[in-house]
């Protein structure tokens, strides 16, 4: 599933075949929704400060590694979010399996 605003780019034919022929489904917020992207925009604008801009990477497989390796090790393991008390993702999910197995 990719997610995208209303952008003419992502309503365009070629868009739209590329994504079927990478076995994907393309979603469309609502027009004048901002909220929609709100948080894709945050992750993306992360994504970019922390790996893109850091250097030139040689392959798509470097930068594919690259972005796996920042995603589960940082940017799951120490982003902290107040809608889930000021835990990490993963320390959320720890605590909440071990009080699910326990009950």
């Amino acid at each position: 599933m990719v997610h995208s605003d209303c952008g003419s780019q992502f309503r365009a034919h070629v868009y739209i075949r590329l994504l079927r022929a990478s076995g994907l489904t393309g979603s469309v917020g609502r027009a004048g929704a901002c909220g929609d992207n709100a948080a894709m925009e945050s992750f993306f604008a992360l994504l970019q400060k922390n790996i893109l801009d850091r250097r030139r990477w040689e392959t798509r497989d470097q930068l594919r590694a690259a972005i796996i390796t920042w995603i589960e090790r940082t940017y799951h393991r120490r982003r902290r979010q107040r809608r889930l008390g000021k835990l990490t993702p993963i320390e959320y999910e720890m605590l909440h399996t071990k009080a699910a197995l326990a009950a």
